[in-house]
């Protein structure tokens, strides 16, 4: 992360299992899309982290999906800022009824008494691309994950 006078070599970086917990524990997330005017629009969406991908839902015309459908970058950011995990990648809709059955018993489970109903609005996939962890604890440790672009879909 240039610029922010750390140190060059990989002793003491977060682990990956540091993030992935924030990403599952978190209970509200923000989430920035682009308008299509090319301002940012934040949000707070309830959401799941299942298997390395961020799933959330929001109403078919809410700004967030109108965002998304002009422009599929999106950033998906933990509800702590003294331990964020702050994740960029892409998001695209889930037709898929199996998938939203089977993501549907975590995300009740989570938010319970609420369910992944999408006739309440579209669910949504955030494939990222690259991950960033700061835990302000240990400053020095702030770390940067890279994912591969050709996963699958």
């Amino acid at each position: 992360m240039p610029g922010y006078g750390l140190p060059r070599g990989k002793k003491g970086l977060l682990p990956w299992e540091w993030a992935e917990r924030r990403l599952v524990r978190s209970h509200n997330y923000w989430l920035v899309t682009t308008r299509p005017d090319a301002t940012p629009h934040a949000m707070i969406v309830w959401g799941i982290w299942v298997e390395g991908r961020f799933y959330f839902s929001t109403g078919r015309e809410s700004r967030k999906a109108r965002n998304l459908a002009a422009n599929s970058s999106c950033v998906v950011c933990t509800e702590k800022a003294n331990e964020a995990v702050v994740v960029e990648g892409s998001a695209v809709e889930v037709s898929d009824e199996a998938a939203i059955a089977r993501l549907g018993v975590p995300y009740h489970r989570k938010y319970k008494p609420w369910k992944l109903d999408p006739s309440l609005g579209g669910v949504y996939e955030v494939r990222p691309r690259v991950a960033f962890g700061m835990w302000e604890k240990s400053f020095n440790a702030a770390t940067r994950w890279i994912f591969p672009t050709d996963r699958a879909s």
